[in-house]
């Protein structure tokens, strides 16, 4: 996938991983770079272009398609956390959110720019994973669970789009430097190595791109069988 003189779109780009993200397409040699966010005043980079879109919001999501019809790479970056669902008591409100925006919402976007990136030489479509696709935790049940089954909607997708030309690429990484983990101490990777690790991925015509060795290991540990978990 060739990235300069490339357009772009990136959800959720006003902070964090999307705006490290569409800085580093500009970086990279993007000729444009839709910054899609529900609010574009909140996009004050001057090198980005602010497009209105909800991923929750079929008319808003359609209204952008039509749009930003000229981009070549989707990165599907906007997502929550749903951390008020609690594992065995409670609402199931942040939960259902977060299948919402992080599942039905890539799907959404997905589903709409496909035809344009088809028009447009196949192009590549990026979702933006985590480590939590595949390692759950009680404290996190409902936002491991939208990530689970948008790596799942990332394989459909793979297969769906290749016939069209298009890389579709899953990006997975453990605690980043960013609001949603500012809960933990954990070691956290920069927003920066995600989006430049993803471009040399989309360079390199990759599928996966596995940012830190803790997400590695969770991933080199799926063909093990399944045990007891540790005692506290």
């Amino acid at each position: 996938m060739e990235i300069k003189g490339s357009v772009a779109l990136v959800t959720g780009a006003n902070r964090g991983i999307g705006h490290a993200f569409a800085r580093s397409l500009i970086d990279h040699g993007a000729a444009k770079v839709y910054a899609a966010t529900r609010d574009p005043a909140n996009v004050t980079d001057p090198d980005l272009v602010p497009l209105r879109l909800d991923v929750t919001d079929p008319e808003s999501v359609a209204a952008a398609a039509a749009v930003a019809d000229d981009v070549s790479i989707v990165i599907n970056n906007a997502g929550i956390g749903g951390a008020g669902t609690k594992l065995l008591e409670g609402s199931f409100d942040g939960a259902r959110q977060a299948m919402e925006v992080n599942y039905f919402g890539t799907w959404a976007v997905s589903r709409a720019f496909a035809p344009a990136l088809a028009r447009n030489g196949g192009g590549a479509l990026v979702n933006m994973l985590s480590l939590a696709s595949w390692a759950s935790q009680a404290q996190f049940a409902g936002y491991a669970a939208s990530k689970a089954a948008q790596w799942s909607l990332t394989d459909a997708l793979r297969r769906a789009l290749y016939t069209q030309g298009t890389l579709v690429v899953g990006v997975h990484v453990g605690f980043v430097e960013t609001d949603l983990s500012a809960w933990t101490d954990a070691p956290k990777v920069s927003p920066a190595t995600v989006a430049e690790l993803t471009m040399q991925a989309l360079a390199g015509d990759r599928f996966e791109v596995l940012v830190d060795e803790e997400t590695r290991r969770v991933k080199a540990a799926l063909s093990q069988p399944v045990s007891a978990p540790p005692v506290a």
